[in-house]
């Protein structure tokens, strides 16, 4: 709930709904849709209107058209489920070109290859109902969790990746007012550290920055130097020391979110989608100076998060391999991007972020799906497209158990180059569904925006890609 302020002259966002007589859930939804101009903030991150912006609010709701919401639903109120009109879905613009896509925690962690929320928002929109409980499971940076939560459903997430997990849970836990404090505190002790540490500009300097060594663990990795300058070492060492150090879980995993978001950035490795070698000459305390801003914005995106999402509603993730068939509760919606087949190597390009957070980088590169290493072997035993089919009936035989019947199951999904031939996927996916009882009811083509979803170079740039849908028929006889 928004923090109270003490001010008079300072009015939270419940006092300002109250004032223009609209839930505060709809005032929340007018300010991520721009319908109204964001207030200010105070130091730990709660929104604050002067009474002007209050004013102009109650008269936004006056003038407004929209009907004021009404209030949350009772725990113990049972909605009635409706049968989805399929045909909505043809009306809506699916491209969603120009469309904020970091709101909420979407934007705390580089994640390559993650499909916008716009897209995941519309579905569960259409295809279920309050309470419902939405699954991802290729669940990756979460963003399906973010949407189904905002939207007053339980939700699941499935991920071989660990790396993924945490930042799924970072996403979808919001921050408690004593969890920010301790976060705050944590973000300027590392401010306060790197700029101790930065290198002096003034002339006839006597007494030099001094230099950080860390007591602290570091991975004894044998290419540790290669990817990393010796002082990003020492400093990631002491950050990831502090990280470790915080009792509360919640807050733990947002602080290890915000190192993880920086390693790549502060290593030798060109970007989260190329991993080459480049220098970039990254000056002493910089990097906990990067670690603080990150940090800082994690707490703001989770605050926000909290403001939104109503407590009954639970996210539960889970790190397992598909291919084992995990045990999850009954889903009424599957919404996920699955991967591609030859189009990317999350083992790979995530590497450094696994290797610091002693994560099991082997395991992970054996079980993942799809990976470009996987399918561009030549050899015997290389990956083919009837590899990633068998692969998903066994996958979507398990989830026809787990997707009540008469379920949608909604893949968002492009082409991928194998060994010079395009493979459509979506094809692949339907094909392998139809032994496990899933029949194919829409598919919807969009264009993607120019500066998503960039893949290998040498299997060339995705420019569409499918929303296919199935429907949960029972196996059969």
């Amino acid at each position: 709930m928004e923090g109270a302020t003490n001010s008079e002259n300072r009015l939270s966002t419940a006092e300002v709904a109250r004032m223009a007589g609209v839930h505060k859930d709809t005032l929340l939804r007018w300010l991520r849709s721009g319908l109204i101009r964001e207030p200010g903030r105070d130091r730990h991150g709660w929104r604050y209107f002067t009474r002007a912006e209050a004013e102009a609010v109650a008269s936004f709701a006056k003038s407004s058209s929209e009907a004021p919401s009404s209030p949350p639903i009772p725990a113990t109120a049972v909605e009635e489920r409706a049968a989805p009109y399929l045909g909505k879905l043809t009306a809506i613009d699916w491209d969603f070109a120009g469309a904020k896509t970091s709101y909420l925690t979407h934007g705390i962690h580089p994640y390559p290859a993650k499909f916008i929320p716009q897209i995941p928002n519309a579905l569960i929109q259409e295809l279920s109902g309050v309470g419902d409980t939405v699954g991802d499971i290729f669940c990756g940076s979460g963003t399906t969790l973010v949407e189904a939560l905002t939207l007053k459903r339980h939700a699941v997430g499935i991920d071989a990746n660990p790396l993924a997990c945490l930042i799924s849970r970072a996403k979808t836990s919001g921050c408690s007012e004593s969890d920010r404090d301790v976060l705050l505190a944590l973000a300027q002790r590392a401010r306060t550290m790197g700029d101790s540490l930065l290198p002096s500009t003034s002339e006839g300097n006597l007494f030099p920055s001094p230099k950080l060594v860390s007591q602290h663990w570091r991975p004894s990795f044998e290419k540790l130097t290669f990817w990393f300058d010796q002082h990003v070492i020492e400093e990631l060492a002491e950050a990831l020391s502090w990280c470790r150090e915080v009792e509360s879980d919640v807050a733990r995993d947002l602080a290890l979110t915000a190192f993880s978001s920086i390693v790549v950035a502060v290593s030798r490795q060109d970007s989260d989608t190329r991993y080459v070698r480049r220098e970039k000459n990254i000056p002493p305390g910089d990097t906990l100076r990067r670690f603080a801003r990150s940090l800082e914005q994690i707490i703001q995106a989770a605050t926000e998060f909290s403001d939104v999402v109503e407590p009954r509603f639970r996210c539960q993730i889970m790190q397992a391999n598909l291919l084992d068939a995990p045990p999850i509760p009954t889903l009424d919606l599957v919404v996920c991007s699955p991967p591609y087949p030859n189009a990317y190597s999350y083992h790979l390009y995530h590497m450094t972020r696994m290797i610091w957070l002693g994560m099991d980088q082997p395991r992970f590169k054996k079980e993942e799906i799809g990976s470009h290493r996987k399918y561009s072997s030549n050899g015997k035993n290389g990956a083919t497209a009837e590899t990633f089919k068998a692969e998903f009936s066994s996958i979507l035989l398990w989830l026809s158990r787990k997707l009540r019947q008469g379920g949608y199951a909604c893949f968002v999904v492009g082409d991928s180059t194998l060994k010079g031939q395009r493979i459509n996927n979506a094809d692949l996916i339907a094909q392998a569904g139809e032994p496990a009882g899933f029949r194919e009811v829409m598919r919807i083509n969009r264009t993607m925006q120019a500066t998503k979803k960039a893949f290998n170079p040498a299997i060339g740039k995705i420019k569409t890609e499918n929303i296919l849908i199935l429907e949960n028929r029972g196996k059969r006889a």
